[in-house]
Parts: structure tokens; C-alpha cells; sequence
């Protein structure tokens, strides 16, 4: 086949049809400029949204907080045409005070009170007008509507509309934003309430919460438990990868058994002990216990069974966990991937969020119905937030896709190194320069198309929660399998995505060609990539499991001891939740460098035979298992098995010649 931007063979050794000769690392050139433009252009438009919002006052009302007239406090304002009280000077009165803070409309998601710009923050409640007088008199705090005086409050019939709802809560300005917010946030629990909607008895919510709060010291040191265990497995992984997958394999075997055992047995001492009068909690917790322990159960059932149909298929996976384990040895900076790609992630949805909020703010001043002043933009401009929407998943895609193509660069720069003391210095920076210099426009196009999927998704998604109970059973069962087909898509073309990056480290084509080299790649060998990825794939997820077992154990042990007072269903959810995702941030890495290891080995044995001028790339322990590989096809090939079809060795156009 003969793409743009490579070389071609000019002659196939079988002399049946040209094929691309892959040449790693020889050639660098610039890859799909055109997207990197478009891309470019896009984050001009971000750029341009941010500006407007700022330029129209967007920020100052964000920062500096409003009133209901429409007035920014702590600055001179401009008259609203037919609003009363706009216009105002309040250089002086910096904070804006609501006049019932806990009146929240959980339909517009917003605060139902009327704002006012005041001095000061009440610091200590308030229980009755003449305190909200003598607060405004000795203070300078002015609580109520601006056209009632302080002399007035007690006097005025207009004060029980124009003062605050009593008594008022002790309050204390927000840092930055200049809002002032009640110290005593227990008034926010109805909200906090309506946002959990799967619970129905409010006393089950209340329960809830407060064994999270009791248990909130042991969720932390079991948080922090589970980061250790993860990077002691990293360690066990670059330094014992060789008997990894035996170790892991052992351990789950026994973790699973003794976490279930330990269940059972906590719940059948639970029953035995139980009395005639049990509290509610009581009930729950032995419940749960149940629950879980049955759920345990059927986990390591399955457990055992996928393990057994697996058992034979673990002999490439253990030599790439090898070489995977050499890699982190060479290339030690491949550890802190994650955290320089979630920091700068941080640091994009920190802008992406200030720049939402500034769109909840800009816009014109408009007379609402209950005339007082909102903020809205009308025309073209109100579209901005699909805009910005779109460019959330772009660029955040974008980051993503950044990271894959350094660590392609690097995991190819180590396996096409013949002599790897001739390394260059720091490979992730050298794969850094190289994404920077030549590549950007390949991330920017391969980000773009799983954006173009995850966007229909997530309307699709949008919609059936709106519909919820609303549609039919024929509706609900299309738009979820829509939903679910755009899944497996999306995470097709992302496993795809990494091949095609991987396949750009090596040749420097662009994307649509090395998606449609390594697509031949990987269908060419479509049974070790079922094989060993989903070993692999199995084998970091049990070191997952791993993590998340003796994490929850430890969470079971320690909680056990609070079992009479506190509900630790929650408490126990949320720590495994955080060690299983500590775990997948520490072990996404390692599986994303065994995925460009295969496709590298794969390559590699296709267009190599280890003879001489060409001669394999890999490691020894690659070329012991290519080795073993053959021999083992030639005596299953006696016997026709489909096991040695399936250790056939991938070099199909060195052995035909």
C-alpha cells in the first residue's frame, strides 16, 4: 500500500502486492497541519468567549458580587432605565447580603432572595429587628432595603417585607467573592436533600451523613492507605515483573476468599448476637453485610472462572510485563504522567468553570417579573455556551491525547533503541519536543473525532434523564441502546486513537494513515491482540482489585469497631470508590505502555526474522518468547490445535521469503 508522507516498498518479498516498509524514528516531519490550525482557531473562539465576558463586566459582577438593582458592590454603577435603587454608589459596601439565604429554588438553581450590597457581614445572629438596628447603627451595615433608614426598621410596616428574614444567621464573607455566607450551612440540608433524589426517607439521608462525617477520620487514612498500596504495586511492577502475574494472581485468589469468608463471618456473628430489640442501624448493617457478602461471592465466582479459561494465555503477557518493567526502569519519569496530566487538567476545568461563571453573569441588564434586574444575553451571543461546551470535551480530549502520544514516543524511542545506554537523556522530554514540533495536529484530529462521539452520547444521555418516566418502554429501550452503542464506539475509536499515535511516534505519518497501518497491524493479528490484551488488561485490573480489596477490608475492620452508632455503607463506598480510582491513575500508564510494547513487538516480528540486516528490535525476553512460540506452533501444528494457530509468530513476510 502506498500512503502520503512514507516510503513505500517498491517490491513485497512474495511479489504479490507493495507493502509500507516502517522505518522507526528515521524520519520526523509535520503531521496534519490543517487541524492543527482548526484546533488553533477554536481556542481563539474559547479565548474570545472569555474576553467578552470580561469586557462586558462579567467579571466585576462575578468577583464583586451584585445586588438586585443590578448594582456591582464596592464601585459607582450606571442608572438601569426603569429600575428603582439602580445606579447607586456603593464604594463603600463591599459584600452582598441576602435577605434569606436559605430560600433556595432548586428549579433555577439559584438563591430566591433579595440581594443587597452591605458593610459588613453580620457576626453573630441576629434575633430581632431592634438587633438588626442596633447592628446597622453601630457597625455602618445598613441590613435591609436601601430606601428604609436605620432610624426606621422598628417603626416602618415596611420593614417585614424590606429586612431580613429573622433570626439571621451568623454569617462570614466567601474569600474572593465577596458574598456573605452563613456560618451554619445546616440550612442548606434540604437542598443537599432534593439532590439526592434515589432517597426517599429523609431520616435513611440523615443517617447517611452523619456516618460519614463520624467516620471521616478513618475515610482519610484509608484514602491515604490505598495511595501507598498503589505505589508499592508500581514498585513490585518495575521490579518483579517477571513473577507479577503469579503474585497478583495468588493474592486475588486469597484476598477474594478471605474478604468473602470475613463477610459471612461478620454477618453470621452479627445474627447470632443479635438481640430482640435492635436500633434501626442495627438492621441496616446487618443488611448490608449480606448484601455485601453475596455480592462477594458471585464476584469470585466469576473471578475464578475467567482465571481458569485464562491460565494458559499469560506467556507473552508475562514477557511484555517484563519489558513494561525494564521501560519504568529506563524511563522513571513515566511514573509521574498522570499527575502532570491531571494537574494540567485541573488547571484547564479551574479556567473552563470562571469562564462558565462569567457567562452566568454577562450579558444585558433585563427588568425580571418580580422587577428586579437580570443579566441575559440575547441574539447569536447566547449561544456561546454550546460553544464553550464543546470546548470543555475538545480540549480535555486534547490533554488526554497529549499524554498517549508522550508516552507512545517514549515506549517507541526505548524499543526501537537498539543500544539503550545510547538513549537519549530524558526520552519523555525528547517525545515532549517531538508531539510539540511535529505532532500537535495529529492529537488535535484524533481528539476531535471521540469528541464528535461523546457529544451525541451525552445529548442522548441529557435527554433520557429529562424523559425520565416519561416515555415509553419502546423509547427508554432505544435511546439506552443508542447511549450504549456510541459507548462501545467511543471507546473503539480510542484504543484505536493509541494505536494510531503509536504508529505516528514511529513512521511521522499522519493520523488517517497510521490509524490504517496500525488497524492492519492489529487485524493482521487480531487473536494475540484478544489475547493479550485482554490478559494484560486483567492482570492490572486484578492489581486494581487488589487495591480496592484490602483497602475495603481494612474499611470493614476498622469500621466494624463503629457498628452500633454508625452506618458504614456510605463511608465504605466512598473508600473504595478513591482506591480504586488512586489505583487506575497509577496503573492506566503501565497498561498504556504494555499496549505500544505490543504494538512495537507486533512490527517488529512481522518485518524482522532476526537474520542478518534484519535484525529484531526487542528485548532478549521477547525474542526467548518468540522462540518458545515456535516451537510450541510447530508441535501443536502436528496436531492441527487451535492454541499453536494462535502462538503463530507475526513473521509472515520474513518467513516467506
Amino acid at each position: 500500500m502506498r500512503m502520503k508522507g512514507c516510503e513505500a516498498m517498491e517490491e513485497d518479498t512474495v511479489g504479490i502486492s507493495s507493502k509500507r516498509e516502517w522505518k522507526p524514528l528515521e524520519d520526523h516531519s509535520c503531521t496534519d497541519v490543517p487541524w492543527l490550525l482548526l484546533f488553533i482557531l477554536f481556542c481563539i473562539g474559547m479565548g474570545f468567549i472569555c474576553g467578552f465576558s470580561i469586557a462586558t463586566g462579567a467579571a466585576a459582577r462575578l468577583l464583586s458580587g451584585y445586588d438586585s438593582y443590578g448594582n456591582i458592590c464596592g464601585q459607582k454603577n450606571v442608572k438601569v432605565e426603569g429600575i428603582i435603587n439602580s445606579g447607586l454608589d456603593l464604594t463603600h459596601k463591599k459584600y452582598v447580603f441576602f435577605l434569606d439565604p436559605c430560600n433556595i429554588d432548586l428549579v433555577h438553581q439559584r438563591i430566591k432572595s433579595l440581594a443587597l450590597c452591605v458593610s459588613a457581614c453580620p457576626r453573630k445572629e441576629l434575633k430581632t429587628l431592634a438587633d438588626i438596628q442596633k447592628f446597622a447603627e453601630t457597625n455602618g451595615s445598613s441590613l435591609c432595603s436601601y430606601e428604609l433608614q436605620p432610624s426606621e426598621y422598628t417603626t416602618d410596616p415596611r420593614a417585614a417585607k424590606l429586612c431580613p428574614k429573622y433570626p439571621v444567621p451568623e454569617s462570614a464573607p466567601i474569600p474572593f467573592f465577596h458574598r456573605c455566607a452563613p456560618v451554619n450551612i445546616s440550612c442548606y440540608a434540604k437542598f443537599a436533600e432534593a439532590l439526592i433524589t434515589f432517597v426517599s426517607d429523609s431520616s435513611v439521608l440523615h443517617r447517611l451523613i452523619s456516618g460519614v462525617m463520624t467516620s471521616k477520620e478513618i475515610i482519610m487514612g484509608l484514602c491515604l492507605l490505598s495511595l501507598v498500596l498503589s505505589m508499592i504495586l508500581m514498585v513490585i511492577i518495575r521490579y518483579i515483573s517477571r513473577v507479577l502475574v503469579w503474585i497478583l494472581t495468588i493474592l486475588v485468589i486469597l484476598g477474594s476468599l478471605g474478604g468473602t469468608g470475613v463477610l459471612w463471618w461478620l454477618y453470621a456473628k452479627q445474627r447470632m448476637s443479635a438481640s430482640a430489640v435492635e436500633t434501626q442501624i442495627a438492621k441496616d448493617n446487618l443488611q448490608a453485610l449480606l448484601i455485601y457478602a453475596i455480592s462477594a461471592t458471585v464476584f469470585t465466582v466469576i473471578l475464578f472462572l475467567i482465571m481458569l479459561i485464562m491460565r494458559k494465555r499469560v506467556a507473552l503477557t508475562i514477557a511484555l510485563f517484563h519489558v513494561a518493567g525494564k521501560v519504568f526502569i529506563h524511563l522513571p519519569l513515566l511514573v509521574f504522567q498522570p499527575f502532570w496530566t491531571f494537574f494540567v487538567l485541573i488547571l484547564f476545568w479551574t479556567y473552563w468553570i470562571t469562564v462558565l461563571l462569567f457567562l452566568g453573569t454577562t450579558g444585558s441588564p433585563v427588568p425580571n417579573e418580580e422587577g428586579f434586574v437580570e443579566f441575559r444575553m440575547v441574539g447569536p451571543l447566547k449561544y456561546m455556551w454550546w460553544y464553550h461546551v464543546v470546548g470543555l470535551i475538545w480540549i480535555s480530549e486534547f490533554i488526554l491525547a497529549c499524554q498517549q502520544m508522550t508516552v507512545a514516543g517514549a515506549v517507541v524511542t526505548y524499543y526501537f533503541t537498539r543500544e539503550k545506554r545510547n538513549l537519549p537523556f530524558t526520552p519523555i522530554l525528547a517525545s515532549v519536543n517531538r508531539l510539540v514540533c511535529y505532532h500537535l495536529g495529529t492529537v488535535a484530529k484524533g481528539s476531535f473525532i471521540i469528541t464528535l462521539v461523546k457529544i451525541p452520547r451525552m445529548i442522548l444521555m441529557y435527554i433520557h434523564t429529562q424523559l425520565k418516566g416519561k416515555e415509553n418502554a419502546c423509547a427508554r429501550c432505544m435511546l439506552k441502546a443508542c447511549i450504549c452503542c456510541l459507548w462501545c464506539l467511543e471507546k473503539c475509536l480510542t484504543y484505536l486513537n493509541q494505536n494510531a499515535y503509536t504508529a505516528t511516534a514511529i513512521n511521522s505519518t499522519n493520523f488517517c494513515t497510521s490509524a490504517k497501518d496500525a488497524f492492519v497491524i492489529l487485524v493482521e493479528n487480531a487473536l494475540r491482540v484478544a489475547a493479550i490484551n485482554t490478559v494484560g488488561d486483567f492482570m492490572l485490573f486484578l492489581g486494581k482489585v487488589l487495591i480496592v480489596c484490602s483497602t475495603g477490608l481494612a474499611g470493614i475492620m476498622l469500621l466494624n469497631y463503629q457498628r452500633d452508632y454508625t452506618i458504614w455503607v456510605l463511608p465504605l463506598i466512598i473508600v473504595c470508590l478513591f482506591a480504586f480510582l488512586v489505583a487506575h491513575c497509577f496503573l492506566s500508564i503501565y497498561e498504556m505502555v504494555v499496549d505500544v510494547l505490543f504494538l512495537c513487538f507486533a512490527i517488529d516480528t512481522k518485518y524482522n526474522d532476526g537474520s542478518p540486516g534484519r535484525e529484531f528490535y526487542m528485548d532478549k525476553v521477547l525474542m526467548e518468547f518468540v522462540e518458545n512460540s515456535r516451537k510450541s506452533m510447530k508441535e501443536a501444528g502436528r496436531g492441527g490445535g487451535a492454541e499453536g494457530r494462535e502462538l503463530k509468530p507475526m513473521a509472515s513476510g520474513a518467513s516467506s521469503s
